[in-house]
C-alpha cells in the first residue's frame, strides 16, 4: 500500500523532530535522566532544572505564574485533577455546569460524581454551530453551583467557545471555572487569567509533544482549592504524587515553546488548507460540514454524508488516516454524542468523518485526500 495520508491531527500529532531530539537527551546516561526529586547529587539537580525550565516554557504559552503550573499524565488526568479535586476541596456545593458536547473526560467525572458523590449536574445544549451560548451558562448558574466546566475547542467539530465571555459571567461569583484546552493550547490565543479562569487543562501530544504528559493550571488564588486525586511522595505541591518523567516534560515545554514561536503563520497556513479541501469536495451536493467555519479551529472539518454509512466510507478510504469522531470513541458504533447534541439525528451523525489538518500535511495531500474521497463516494453512490 502506498503511504498514509495523515489527517487526524486532532486525534494526535507526530512528535516534532526539535522535541525528540530535547527528550533523547534526558533518557540515557549521557544525559539528564535522573529522578528531579533528587536533590542530594548534581544529576538529580540537572533533571529539576530541566523540569522547571519546561514548566516555564508553559507557563509562558499561557502567561501564567509557573507556580500555576501543576503536571499531570494528560489532559484526561487534568480534567479529573481539576473536577473530581474541586468537588472535594469544596463538600458543601453539589452543583456543576458543564456542556453536553464535552469530551468524555469530562463527562465521564461529571457522571461519577453524580452517581456517587450525590452532585446535580446540568448540561448545557449546544446551538446549531456546536458552540455554548454564553447566556445558557448564566441562566443555568445558581447559589449552589460549584464549578462551570466548558472545553475551549470541541475535538470532533472545532467549534470555539467563546471562554472570555462565559469567565466575564462567572467572575465574581463563588463559582470556579475550568476550562477544557486540550485542542486549543498553542493554536489559539489562550489567556486564563484574562480570561477568568480558575482550572484549565493541556496537553503536549496535541501540539507535537508527547503523549502522556499535560499539566493542569491552578489559579494562585485563596478561593481556587483543589484536592489532590494522586497521593504518595506530595511531589507537586502536593497536586499530584509521583516520579516526574523529565523526558516528557522537558518534551512539552519545547512543543509549546515551538507552538508560541510558530501559532499565528502556521494557523494561517492550516486555515488555508483546510479551505483548499473543503472546495474541492464542496462541489458536490450530498457533502455538508457540521457545525460552522466562521467559528471553528483552522485545522479541523468535520463534515457530513447523508445517505452514506461513516464506516463504509472509512473502509472505502484505506489510505486516509481520518476518523469518524474523536479518537477515544471512535471503537464505538453510537453516532457521535456531540453531533447528536447539535440537533443531528442518528443516521445523520453516522455519517460524520472528522479531517483534521497539521504541521506536516502539504497542499499534495490535501489534493489527493479530496480526490480519493470523491472517488470514493462515486463508487459508493454507484453500487
Amino acid at each position: 500500500m502506498s503511504q498514509l495520508i495523515y489527517l487526524d491531527y486532532a486525534a494526535t500529532t507526530p512528535v516534532d523532530p526539535d522535541v525528540a531530539a530535547i527528550m533523547c537527551a534526558h533518557l540515557t546516561m549521557d544525559g539528564h535522566f535522573a529522578n528531579p526529586a533528587s536533590r542530594s547529587h548534581m544529576l538529580g539537580w540537572q533533571a529539576e532544572a530541566a523540569v522547571e525550565k519546561a514548566r516555564k516554557q508553559v507557563a509562558e504559552l499561557l502567561n501564567a505564574d509557573t507556580r500555576e503550573i501543576i503536571w499531570t499524565s494528560g489532559a484526561t488526568e487534568a480534567n479529573n485533577l481539576a473536577i473530581k479535586g474541586a468537588a472535594e476541596a469544596n463538600p458543601d456545593k453539589k452543583h456543576i455546569v458543564s456542556s453536553a458536547t464535552e469530551h468524555k473526560a469530562v463527562l465521564d467525572c461529571l457522571e461519577y460524581l453524580r452517581t456517587t458523590r450525590g452532585f446535580e449536574i446540568t448540561l448545557l445544549k449546544p446551538e446549531i454551530d456546536g458552540r455554548i451560548n454564553p447566556d445558557a451558562v448564566l441562566a443555568a448558574l445558581r447559589p449552589d453551583t460549584l464549578l462551570v466546566s466548558i472545553m475551549h475547542v470541541n475535538n470532533e467539530t472545532g467549534a470555539i467557545n467563546d471562554i472570555e465571555a462565559i469567565g466575564k459571567i462567572i467572575v465574581g461569583s463563588d463559582t470556579l471555572f475550568h476550562v477544557d484546552a486540550a485542542q486549543s493550547a498553542g493554536k489559539l490565543p489562550l489567556d486564563p487569567t484574562q480570561m477568568n479562569i480558575d482550572l484549565l487543562s493541556v496537553c503536549a501530544h496535541k501540539i507535537y509533544g508527547p503523549k502522556g504528559i499535560g499539566a493542569l493550571f491552578i489559579l494562585r488564588s485563596p478561593n481556587v482549592n483543589v484536592a489532590p486525586q494522586i497521593h504518595g511522595g506530595g511531589h507537586e505541591r502536593g497536586y499530584r504524587s509521583g516520579t516526574l518523567a523529565t523526558h516528557q516534560i522537558a518534551g512539552m515545554g519545547k512543543a509549546f515553546e515551538l507552538a508560541k514561536e510558530l501559532r499565528e503563520s502556521e494557523q494561517d497556513r492550516i486555515a488555508g488548507l483546510r479551505a483548499q479541501f473543503n472546495h474541492h469536495i464542496r462541489a458536490r451536493s450530498d457533502v455538508v460540514v457540521n457545525g460552522t467555519l466562521d467559528s471553528c479551529i483552522p485545522g479541523i472539518l468535520n463534515v457530513g454524508f447523508p445517505g452514506i454509512d461513516g464506516q463504509l466510507l472509512l473502509s472505502a478510504l484505506p489510505r486516509l488516516a481520518i476518523s469518524s469522531g474523536s479518537a477515544c470513541t471512535s471503537a464505538t458504533m453510537a453516532p457521535s454524542h456531540v453531533l447528536t447534541a447539535m440537533g443531528l439525528d442518528e443516521k445523520t451523525a453516522l455519517s460524520a468523518l472528522r479531517f483534521s489538518f497539521g504541521r506536516y500535511t502539504t497542499s499534495d495531500d490535501v489534493d489527493l485526500a479530496a480526490q480519493m474521497l470523491l472517488d470514493a463516494l462515486d463508487r459508493l453512490k454507484g453500487s
